[in-house]
C-alpha cells in the first residue's frame, strides 16, 4: 500500500469521527424536566445520555489521536511507536489508524 492510500484512509477516519461526534453531541443534550416522560422513560433518557457521553468522550480522544497521526505524516516519525520507538506495522495503521503505539506497547 502507498503512502498515499495510508493517508486517504486517515482523512476518511478522521471524517467518519467528526461526524459520529456531532451525533453524539445531539444524544448527550440536557434532558428538559418539562419533557413528558414517566418516571422509568426519564431514566432511561438519563441513562442513555450517560451512555453516549461516555461514548463523546471516547470519540474525542479518537479524533484526537488521528490529528497527530496526521499531522506526523510524511515525517520520520510517522508509523513509529511513541513509547518503545519501534515501527508500527501498516496493517494497524490500516485497522487503528488512531495507534500511536504498536501492538506490544498497547498491551
Amino acid at each position: 500500500m502507498n503512502p498515499e492510500e495510508i493517508k486517504e484512509t486517515i482523512e476518511s477516519e478522521i471524517v467518519k469521527t467528526r461526524k459520529y461526534i456531532e451525533e453524539l453531541r445531539d444524544a448527550t443534550k440536557p434532558i428538559t424536566p418539562d419533557v413528558a416522560y414517566g418516571r422509568v422513560s426519564r431514566m432511561d433518557a438519563i441513562n442513555n445520555k450517560s451512555v453516549a457521553e461516555a461514548s463523546l468522550r471516547q470519540a474525542e480522544g479518537k479524533l484526537k489521536n488521528l490529528e497527530r497521526v496526521l499531522s506526523r505524516f510524511g515525517t520520520p516519525d510517522f508509523g513509529i511507536c511513541v513509547k518503545c520507538k519501534k515501527p508500527i506495522p501498516v496493517g494497524r495503521i490500516l485497522i487503528r489508524p488512531q495507534s500511536l503505539l504498536c501492538v506490544n506497547c498497547a498491551q
